[in-house]
This record gives C-alpha cells, structure tokens and sequence, in this order.
C-alpha cells in the first residue's frame, strides 16, 4: 500500500517539477511526512534523492530542445556546495516540528511567488505578450541573454552567442546570493528550490522562461547531489519507499516537460499555488499542534 501511494505522489510530483522546472519538490517532504509516515529528517533525505533524480532527468528531456545553460547550471551548483552542507548540518540539530513550521514557510513562499509571476504575465498588454510570443521585443527592451545580434531566439541561436555576455557585478552578485541561499534551503529543507532559481535566472541573467525552467533542472540535480553526499555517513534511506517514489517522479518529470511544451503554464502554476498553500497550512497547523503537544 505505501508503494502504491509513493507511486502516485511521485508521479504528481514529477510532472510539476518537470513542468514548471520547480515547486514539486517541496511537496516530497510533505508527503513523505503525512502520507507515508517518514520522520522530518528521513523525509528530507529521502526527498533529495527523489528531487534529485527526478530534476536531472527532467534537464535531459530539456536538453534534447537546447534549452539547458550548461554553463550557468554548473557555476549555479558550485557556488551553491557550501551552503548545502550548512544547511545539512543545522538540519541534524532542529526540532522535527520546527523544521517542518520553517518548511511551511517556505512553501507558502514558493505559492506567493508563483501567483505573483502569473499576475505579472497577466497584466502586460496583450500586444506586447503578442510580440514576445513571436519573438520580438517591445521598443526599448532590453536584449534578453542569449539573442542572437538579428534578435533571433536563444533556442535557436548558437551557443557561441548565448554565452559570450559577461556579467555585471549587480547580476554575478544576485546569482550568487541566490545559488546560496539554494544551497541552504537544499541541505537544509530537502527541496529543489526552483521556485528561487527560475526568477533569478529570468531577472538576474534576462534568460528566457523556457531556458531557465530547463536550466533550473540541472541546478536542482547538483545541489540535490552535493547535499546528499553531506549526508551519506549518517543518513536512513528508506529504499522500500525512495525507488517506487523516484521511478514515478522521473516518468512524471518526462511528461511534464511535454505538458509544458503543449500548454500555456499559467491555469496550471495556479492551480499548483493554491495546492502549495493548502499544504503549507496544515503542515504548520500540525507543527504548531506537535510543539504544543511537547
């Protein structure tokens, strides 16, 4: 029966994270917790194996189209290897109910900015969505990384000339406080963290949607790994619930790449907020009881 429910809350959560390139990954934790009955600490262990796996297969369905950054992915994840395994330390030294209190802060976060960016995307006037959905930009604009010098869409220009901008110093020092506090979150709540990568990405670096939702993918895979090594001497894995759990997140994550190649993502990012919400209220209301309680 727990197999049977580790099934089906994978493939929940990997079509998510495969669709959105973030969010999914903060529902493993609790499920794992209130569906499965995995402690805090085993849950978010497990979780980084799940996300983990589930994120670099979702990246290399992305790559096959060339919307993965390598490059960024790569500097992203480095930056963000000391951060996990701080967070992984002090996630050994908080009190279960605490941990998943703090979780559930986080979670309506992910939910807050999610309705936000769809909010955003739904006040621009219809004639610029027009223009960006067809490629070209509003007057004054900035060009986005990775245009090619006729305006060309980073999809489809070279890698030569997605890659040949160098940063400013505002952009390298928002990506870096970005790939850090990633990196703590990952060690220490068990989650991807996509739901901070990609508007980093799009604001920090001006990357498009589709690249960094592929690209966010491979962060969360690197900081997953780097995170689950900090914890390999002293970890539980509980294999009975982690395999079926995994192989349903990455079929998920598959089809929610096609998902997001066929639909528009905003009923769905929605859809999936007011979810993350519901979660993170009863997730707080039962650490807060469980405090109490102690």
């Amino acid at each position: 029966m727990i197999a049977v429910g580790a099934v089906g809350l994978g493939l929940l959560i990997g079509l998510t994270l495969g669709a959105l390139g973030g969010g999914g990954s903060v529902l493993t934790v609790p499920a794992l917790v209130y569906v499965i009955g995995q402690d805090a600490q085993t849950a978010t262990t497990s979780s980084l194996f799940i996300v983990g796996i589930s994120a670099l297969v979702g990246a290399l369905g992305h790559a096959r189209s060339g919307r993965v950054r390598w490059g960024v992915g790569v500097a992203f994840g480095v930056v963000g290897i000391a951060a996990s395994y701080a967070g992984t330390a002090l996630n050994r030294l908080v009190d279960p109910h605490v941990l998943l209190l703090a979780f559930a802060v986080v979670v309506l976060a992910a939910a807050t900015g999610m309705l936000g960016n769809t909010a955003k995307r739904a006040d621009r006037p219809a004639t610029e969505r027009q223009r960006v959905h067809a490629g070209s930009k509003p007057a004054g604009a900035p060009p986005a990384a990775g245009d090619g010098p006729r305006g060309t869409s980073s999809a489809s220009a070279p890698e030569t000339s997605r890659s040949g901008r160098r940063w400013s110093a505002a952009q390298a020092s928002k990506v870096l406080a970005a790939a850090l506090l990633l990196g703590f979150m990952t060690g220490f709540f068990g989650v991807g963290g996509g739901f901070v990568i990609v508007p980093a990405l799009v604001l920090a670096l001006r990357m498009p949607m589709a690249e960094a939702v592929a690209t966010s993918l491979l962060i969360i895979a690197l900081n997953s790994t780097s995170s689950l090594v900090a914890r390999a001497a002293s970890a539980d894995f509980d294999w009975s619930v982690i395999v079926p759990f995994t192989l349903a997140a990455m079929a998920g994550a598959l089809a929610g790449k096609k998902v997001a190649d066929r639909l528009s993502g905003t009923t769905l990012t929605r859809a999936f907020a007011a979810l993350l919400i519901a979660v993170a209220v009863y997730t707080a209301t039962s650490s807060i009881v469980g405090l109490a309680g102690g």
